[in-house]
């Protein structure tokens, strides 16, 4: 029998022994076997620390999310081949879209992160903090790549998408992987690492699979890795309490499958619009993946005046769901991942229904097309009714995972608020309002208890992405019973992979240490002007004190005709009596202007190819007629910018991309007395002088 690899060490290797046999969950046909027995785990994420680690933290960000970026395109280009083996494990094509190229797009999100990212293999994070009186001690915080390897156990229900979300933002972070994905479906897992090896896109070392159990690699973790887990509650607490994971404090991020809810607002009505996106959603949750999903609805809450127009709602829309062979264009929901999952699943419904009743659905039997019932994993959806759901409350604590929801009423928000609690905390929940105060008062009173809100309505319907899709850039987990964790998130997430030290200093060393300009470090002053100078001959710290310019009243009076702008403290002719102004005041944005003016240099081209914007712009102190202002302007910080795809026989003419990047710099506007009276950081795109012509 066909076994599937292990990518360890650099080399694709069987485990030994028969392992777990994997079935087609459509037809029961054997698929290839899984075993991880003889594999030696310490020397695994050794290799991991010593090979991966080391190669991605030389890399930066910028590289990093290149990388990702180039991977997803591969990956892309391949797809159709994952889509022919996702099939096996039960999933319609909108099923494998959701796992394969969901998981793809999470490649291209983290990688579009880097543009938000300096150019190093570090960042500060957080603004700077000063220490002393006299500017010359102060504090930051700076992340760096943890120097372990991130450990990731994952659940059998999106094979591609549980590794991808995760991969992508340890290896943006610097950090290696090692994945080990839930058995019953490791053959896709396995099918899209083979691919990335192929690719060779990531460094050696960088991701490790493992198809089989996990054996003793937790007794090997230590504090630098992390390790995280998406599954059933009670295998990750059991992970989470390892003793090698308690004693050396490795951090465990878990996400547990929930019991989240959806909840149809008291204003809504039959025949509007939310009534129908209500039952849409209802029904995509239970049916996409075969309610396998640790998003997916299992409790719905409805006014008790609307349960039985919603109950029989719900049902007619089930009723034309068509169950059986995934590869069938006609099918809507396809098999259960295995049998064993089918059974856990009617285990589960058994304990439901001491305290429910079945609205819909049978346990017994299901119409299947193009495929037969008795060989594969397939079920039924069913639809559960509590008519006590705060004393009958297996509802809020019993999880099938699968198509199985149950159907319970509310008196008034408040009641609704309450039941939602009850699970105990959830990956994520919706409402489906028209009126914002209730969706104010759901949100802000169920917040505690959920990690993500969906407030649905017609407004947003079109573009939503539902209750049960996670984005990459929003943090995907939840408090309590849904494993107190957080995943994806945007820049959040990587943070879970860098440590965050505090450092202190003088401004000058720390700037020399973070390659980014902080307040009152010392100044490179040169006779070159900066704006003369090429993206590569700029230096951090290059500085420009300009000469003084003396504000007048005239000043004010035009920049208020020029702009529009005549705010009663701009106007001469006020009375300030009662103002928090002594007479006129020059406009904030006059003397930026102004500033802009003194350091500027306008009279040559340069390579200052445009300003990109301002940002923190502050106004500290008032400029009133009479008095005069200087700037001392620094250069703060540099990003290389990517060059667009162009045409190598005409590149650099107008129209084509040229080298360039963009340059930050600190604006400092003092006043005669040497106070600031403005700071600011503006962005300007400056030509590289490589392959200028």
């Amino acid at each position: 029998m066909q076994k599937l690899g292990n990518y360890i060490t650099g080399d694709w290797i069987e485990g030994d022994g028969t392992g777990q046999v994997l079935l087609n969950a459509v037809n029961g046909e054997t698929i290839a076997a899984a075993t991880s027995e003889g594999i030696d785990f310490k020397s695994v994420l050794q290799y991991a620390r010593e090979t991966g680690n080391r190669a991605l933290r030389k890399m930066t960000f910028q590289e990093r999310g290149r990388m990702l970026r180039a991977l997803a395109l591969h990956l892309m280009e391949h797809k159709e081949k994952f889509y022919r083996i996702s099939y096996q494990s039960g999933a319609t094509r909108i099923d494998s879209w959701i796992d394969i190229e969901g998981g793809i797009g999470n490649l291209f999100s983290n990688a579009s992160l880097r543009r938000k990212l300096p150019d190093e293999m570090f960042c500060l994070d957080g603004d700077p903090i000063a220490l002393s009186k006299g500017n010359t001690f102060m504090g930051h915080h700076i992340l760096v790549p943890k120097e372990g390897v991130a450990v990731h156990i994952n659940a059998y229900n999106f094979p591609v998408w549980g590794m991808l979300e995760k991969i992508a933002v340890n290896l943006l972070a610097g950090m290696p992987a090692v994945v080990k994905p839930a058995t019953v479906t490791s053959y896709l897992t396995e099918a899209v690492v083979r691919e990335i090896v192929a690719s060779g896109i990531l460094p050696k070392g960088a991701l490790q699979l493992i198809c089989g159990s996990a054996g003793d690699m937790l007794s090997h973790v230590g504090s630098q890795d992390v390790v995280t887990f998406t599954g059933s509650a009670y295998t990750g607490l059991k992970l989470k309490s390892h003793p090698n994971i308690l004693s050396e404090a490795v951090p465990f991020n878990m996400e547990a499958d929930s019991l989240n809810c959806i909840v149809l607002g008291n204003d809504v009505e039959p025949g509007m619009p939310e009534w129908d996106l209500f039952i849409k959603e209802v029904k995509k949750e239970m049916t996409v993946k075969a309610g396998q999903k640790c998003t997916a609805v299992r409790r719905i809450f409805v006014p008790e005046n609307k349960m039985e127009d919603i109950s029989r709602a719900i049902a007619n829309e089930l009723d034309k769901t068509v169950i059986g062979n995934p590869l069938n264009e006609k099918v809507r929901m396809g098999a259960l991942a295995g049998h064993g999952q089918k059974a856990e699943v009617l285990a589960q419904v058994q304990k439901l229904l001491a305290a429910s009743q079945i609205i819909y659905g049978s346990l017994d039997s299901v119409s299947v097309l193009d495929a037969d019932a008795a060989k594969g994993a397939f079920i039924s959806p069913l639809l559960l009714l509590n008519t006590q759901p705060f004393s009958a409350d297996a509802s809020h604590n019993v999880e099938a995972f699968g198509p199985v929801s149950t159907l319970m009423p509310y008196k008034n928000m408040d009641e609704a608020i309450e039941l939602s609690k009850m699970g105990k905390g959830s990956l994520c929940s919706t409402i489906v309002t028209a009126a914002p105060d209730i969706a104010r008062e759901y949100v802000l009173s169920a917040a505690t208890h959920h990690g993500r809100i969906l407030v649905l309505n017609q407004d947003c319907a079109k573009e939503s992405t539902g209750h049960g899709s996670p984005l990459p850039l929003l943090v995907h987990g939840g408090p309590g019973r849904a494993g107190g964790g957080e995943e994806m998130g945007g820049l959040r997430g990587i943070r879970h992979y860098l440590q965050r030290t505090a450092i202190q200093g003088s401004p000058t060393m720390l700037t020399a240490i973070s390659n980014v300009y902080q307040p009152h470090a010392k100044g490179n002053i040169t006779d070159v002007h900066p704006f003369k100078k090429y993206f590569e001959e700029l230096a951090i710290g290059d500085q420009l004190i300009t000469e003084k310019r003396l504000i007048n009243s005239e000043d004010i009076d035009k920049f208020a005709l020029l702009s529009g702008d005549q705010f009663y403290a701009h106007l001469k002719e006020t009375d300030f009596n009662g103002t928090m102004f002594e007479q006129q005041v020059a406009h904030g944005y006059f003397i930026m202007s102004a500033a802009a003016g003194l350091f500027v240099d306008s009279f040559d081209k340069n390579p200052v190819l445009l300003n990109y914007g301002i940002d923190e712009l502050r106004f500290t102190k008032p400029v009133y007629p009479g008095n005069s202002i200087y700037i001392r302007f620094t250069c703060k910080e540099k990003t290389a910018q990517e060059l667009k795809e162009v045409n190598p026989d005409v590149a650099f003419v107008k129209g084509q991309d040229i080298p360039k990047g963009i340059v930050k710099w600190y604006v400092e506007i003092f006043d005669e007395t040497d106070e600031i009276t403005g700071v600011a950081t503006i962005l300007t795109m400056v030509q590289m002088k490589k392959n200028n012509i």
